[in-house]
């Protein structure tokens, strides 16, 4: 480990790569990395402690700050490749990660009457997105759902809840064949950094070592790893700067992250779940089928996600409004940017939330699968 990843130091804006806020005492190499170099790890380009000062160099700019001052500045602009040492990438454990498994000969048969994505036309060692539903086609989780074998599925949820969801789940298992588990033995590492092997929907790996996946965009490189939980780390090395940062990359992204209060309330058409190929309209029933079907061949969506810049911190569900009536209100929300629900027509006057400004950003694309 490089000895200058070891400096202490507090930073109130690391803003350089990802539009971010955090304060935060660096403990570990991975915030380290983090906060300094953004998408990349190390590349080209110095990097020292010299008279308290520390430099950090990644994809676009250099990143430079004092270890007894709190504010970070961009010093100048320098090439670095993407092809970077897999041993320069610092990865650090996401902690709002839950993992549920689904395994037997009924697994896939399973999945695909319950999930909105169609899981039999999804290959082995192949991810994409998909949802549950309820009845009236409202959404009650999104999650990450890996087809590792013809038997075997691994569901990644985002929003907590995964003991909830496996217990509804296996109401429905009936004579089935399969066999639900919540996956404690299991952690979530991740880095905003290119994958060394997984491209798009390809995962590479497997789960007795690490299994990675690309979690990013052409324009917003990130990278997860699924690794065995090793025994007194998991709680000990979870990094909170690079979680919040990733759920700001979420929903830049545009993939909804639902806090309770927020599910069973939207369908997926409203959260943009077409964007990621979260569900399909072709497959054959599973529950809220009919709502997403009929929305979709009769174009009923009538509201969309967007994403805002808030001025003020703001809950979800938190009211959006224009000139004074409320136009529609916040599904997700990540320290200062939110994903909204608006009305498709709707004119480009100033939209406020709480009182507040909030600005409209576009959505990035690349997170489709």
């Amino acid at each position: 480990m490089p000895r200058w990843l070891n400096a202490g130091s507090e930073i109130d804006a690391a803003s350089v790569f990802l539009p971010i806020t955090v304060a935060h005492r660096i403990k570990s190499a991975a915030s380290t990395v983090f906060l300094l170099l953004g998408r990349h790890a190390f590349g080209r380009g110095r990097r020292r402690i010299q008279r308290g000062f520390s430099f950090g160099v990644g994809s676009g700019g250099c990143l430079a700050y004092h270890q007894d001052s709190r504010n970070a500045q961009i010093l100048d602009l320098v090439h670095v490749p993407d092809n970077l040492s897999p041993d320069l990438v610092a990865y650090a454990l996401l902690e709002d990660r839950q993992l549920v498994s689904l395994a037997g000969p009924d697994a896939v048969t399973f999945a695909q009457a319950q999930f909105s994505s169609d899981v039999a036309a999804l290959s082995d060692s192949h991810w994409h997105w998909s949802a549950w539903l309820t009845a009236k086609g409202r959404t009650i989780a999104v999650f990450q759902l890996i087809r590792l074998s013809s038997d075997a599925l691994l569901l990644v949820f985002a929003d907590g809840d995964a003991d909830a969801i496996a217990s509804q789940l296996q109401r429905f298992v009936f004579r089935r064949k399969v066999k639900i588990t919540r996956r404690d033995d299991l952690q979530v590492r991740a880095a905003f950094a290119a994958p060394q092997a997984a491209v798009g929907a390809a995962v590479a790996g497997s789960l007795e070592e690490m299994l990675e996946l690309d979690l990013g965009g052409a324009d917003l490189l990130r990278v997860m790893r699924i690794t065995p939980t090793v025994a007194g780390i998991k709680t000990a090395d979870a990094d909170a700067v690079l979680t919040a940062a990733w759920r700001q990359a979420d929903l830049r992204l545009g993939l909804p992250r639902l806090v309770a209060s927020q599910r069973e309330h939207w369908t997926p058409q409203q959260l943009g779940l077409d964007r990621l190929n979260g569900y399909s309209v072709r497959k054959g029933c599973y529950p809220g089928q009919e709502i997403v079907a009929r929305t979709h061949f009769l174009g009923k969506a009538k509201r969309a996600l967007q994403l805002l810049q808030l001025s003020a911190p703001a809950e979800p569900g938190a009211s959006v409004e224009q000139d004074g009536s409320v136009l529609g209100s916040i599904a997700s929300v990540a320290d200062r940017l939110a994903l909204a629900v608006l009305p498709l027509e709707t004119s480009d006057g100033a939209l406020s939330v709480g009182g507040e400004p909030a600005q409209r950003l576009p959505l990035h694309d690349g997170l489709a699968r």
